[in-house]
């Protein structure tokens, strides 16, 4: 018994010291890679490329050897997924069907806010308005599920 304790501890050992030396390998690529993006940043050469558009670019080279096996399948796999993108966006896009009374359009007196804000101040104005009628078909403004918010956000962003 003690000798396959001391066997599975001395297994564990050769095992975290091999992942550590990973990681402290790629915490070495990662802080160069940070140096080199703080002097090109205070040097003014970075053309507002952010952090992870220079890192893509300039240390992209010192990936691992399993990051450099995984590049090529990637182009293989990027026509597959491509037909596939449709169908799994159109269940998302699909409507909840609700009896609640919902705006048809961001209403004009918040036309000077952002889009979001827009949306969040016409749909609260109407579920208030909804609250008075009874017509929120039995929805709280946020809920698990999708509230009111999630489903008039929805409508008014398609």
């Amino acid at each position: 018994m003690t000798t396959s304790f001391r066997f599975r501890i001395a297994t564990a050992s050769v095992l975290a010291l091999a992942l550590s030396t990973g990681a402290a390998h790629a915490r070495e690529t990662s802080k160069s890679c940070h140096q080199k993006f703080t002097t090109a940043r205070t040097a003014g050469t970075l053309n507002g490329q952010s952090y992870k558009d220079f890192k893509t670019a300039q240390c992209g080279d010192v990936a691992t050897p399993e990051t450099k096996a995984a590049e090529p399948a990637a182009p293989a796999a990027s026509p597959v997924a491509t037909p596939a993108a449709p169908k799994a966006s159109a269940p998302a896009a699909a409507p909840v069907s609700t009896n609640a009374t919902l705006p048809d359009a961001v209403s004009p007196k918040y036309s000077k806010e952002a889009a979001g804000k827009a949306r969040l101040h016409t749909c609260l104005d109407q579920y208030n308005a909804n609250k008075a009628t009874n017509a929120n078909g039995g929805l709280r403004w946020i809920q698990r599920g999708g509230g009111y918010y999630s489903v008039c956000n929805a409508r008014l962003k398609g």
